[in-house]
């Protein structure tokens, strides 16, 4: 018999009745703190295992693939060695050779036209990029931060844990981080953003695999910016040990 039930037996026989709300509202305390020591620990965790394959992730380089697509037709891809820097974040070296003067489009005005399209939605990709740069890898402190907020929510499951995340970056985004608590690991992160606008959403799916060693790292990375109809996926291979 658990202590609750013991209490509902037989202290509502022998206490005052002006006693029992205070014992019940002792009880709640009680059990709010208990979930609210789990709900730390199940961050502490997280946290931990971030920390633990950010230092094992530093010893590999590997190869990126980018391919940007505008309304759904692919207008280019790029190439990259990429490992990890100094402050902790991904360092490029462009695999591709040095691009080639196209022909100019017939006109000046026509020549501007093309021109000035191609530097927004380059513009646009390097900002949506930059983004995603801010929410991936997760930053520890930010999710302690929203923790002790209150915008952290959890939902269990089998085997994979649900970490939902309220206004992480921005006010009223989202991310839900997948978390394998038996391997202490991330295995997926969905964002729900916007740029700089929140008229112009930007949505994110990042998958994860495992290294031989176990180290975790990021397979695939789909960004979408809704508003110009633009997405941009992301793969790497050929993980290698420096």
């Amino acid at each position: 018999m658990t202590y609750r039930q013991i209490v509902s037996r037989y202290c509502v026989r022998l206490m005052p009745v002006h006693v029992l709300p205070l014992l019940f509202l002792a009880l709640f305390v009680i059990s709010a703190y208990a979930q609210s020591g789990d709900m730390q620990q199940r961050i502490t965790e997280l946290k931990e295992s971030m920390a633990k394959n950010k230092q094992a992730l530093a010893q590999y380089t590997w190869k990126e693939q980018v391919s940007i697509s505008l309304k759904g037709q692919e207008r280019k891809v790029q190439h990259y060695q990429v490992k990890v820097g100094p402050d902790g974040k991904p360092q490029q070296t462009s695999l591709d050779p040095a691009p080639q003067a196209e022909a100019a489009p017939r006109g000046r005005l026509r020549q501007r036209i093309v021109e000035k399209k191609k530097e927004e939605y380059e513009e646009y990709a390097d900002q949506m990029k930059s983004l995603v740069r801010r929410y991936i890898p997760p930053d520890k402190d930010d999710i302690q931060d929203a923790f002790s907020k209150g915008n952290v929510s959890f939902t269990p499951a089998a085997d994979v844990m649900k970490i939902t995340i309220q206004n992480y970056l921005k006010k009223n985004d989202s991310m839900i981080i997948f978390f394998n608590r038996e391997k202490k690991q991330i295995t997926g992160i969905k964002v729900t953003s916007y740029m700089d606008d929140p008229s112009d959403a930007m949505n994110l799916d990042v998958q994860f695999s495992d290294l031989p060693d176990g180290t975790s790292h990021v397979s695939s990375t789909t960004i979408e910016g809704v508003r110009k109809q633009m997405t941009i996926r992301m793969q790497n291979s050929d993980y290698q040990k420096l």
